[in-house]
């Protein structure tokens, strides 16, 4: 099962490489993007899992309207991409689902941060995806979590998907820079030895970010961007359709669960 999901978010990753975007930029970015995923998991017909910040959900009512009429699931990415507070938590899922009109029982920190799954469980949510667990220097140290689902003070985890044995990570990056038929190898090596993929993306890395002097990007953040990344992701699902692989919502595989 292939749990496919799009952190959708205000693009603000352009100050983690010391230059400025204004906040309508950040937006109309994103948007485009979110447009273009939605097109393709139109096209193929499967559902996805779509976690949101409140900053960027009060941008976009037209496409949260679009997500939830196509059977999507709207889920909680905090209230601010660039600034968390506990409290965040509670009040981003109230918020969230007042937008959406639909329950919100699934969350995912910023840049896949660490989190205190107590909290996550006070605010109400059932579910956390904010593990990624592997070992980059300078962001992620965890080799020592489980690569699979488990429970932690009674919320399910659901860590990003990383190769058996070494831990390779399966996210985005690795989607930009391995070449389309290794990451497809590795995909599927995994989903045979886990019974499921979880893999995420962002909608800006749907739309061109090939100007190094406004974006700031290197380039393995930059490769496979916009049009070319459009083409990659829908060879991908369409690959993993030819072999009859089903794809769902995060909530749909935790109801499959029990």
């Amino acid at each position: 099962m292939i749990l496919l999901s799009f952190d959708i978010e205000e693009f603000d990753m352009p100050f983690e490489y010391g230059k400025q975007i204004s906040f309508s930029d950040q937006i109309s970015i994103s948007r485009e993007g979110t447009v273009a995923i939605l097109d393709l998991l139109e096209k193929h017909r499967i559902k996805a899992t779509f976690f949101c910040t409140v900053v960027f959900a009060r941008e976009i009512p037209d496409l949260i309207e679009r997500i939830i009429s196509s059977g999507h699931e709207f889920a909680s990415h905090g209230y601010y991409h660039s600034d968390f507070k506990t409290a965040h938590l509670l009040e981003s899922r109230i918020e969230l689902e007042r937008l959406s009109g639909n329950p919100v029982s699934g969350y995912r920190m910023a840049r896949m941060m660490p989190v205190d799954e107590r909290e996550i469980a006070k605010a109400g949510y059932s579910y956390n995806s904010s593990i990624n667990p592997t070992f980059l220097p300078g962001r992620y140290n965890n080799l020592g979590v489980s690569r699979t689902h488990f429970f932690k003070e009674g919320v399910l985890q659901l860590p990003a998907s990383v190769t058996p044995l070494l831990r390779f990570p399966l996210f985005w990056l690795s989607f930009h820079n391995l070449p389309l038929w290794l990451y497809k190898k590795l995909a599927l090596r995994t989903l045979r030895k886990d019974g499921y993929l979880n893999i995420y993306f962002h909608p800006w890395e749907f739309t061109d970010l090939t100007d190094r002097h406004r974006f700031g990007f290197p380039a393995y953040v930059r490769r496979n961007t916009g049009k070319l990344m459009i083409a990659r992701m829908d060879n991908l699902i369409g690959w993993l359709r030819d072999r009859e692989i089903m794809f769902s919502t995060i909530n749909g595989f935790i109801k499959s669960l029990s």
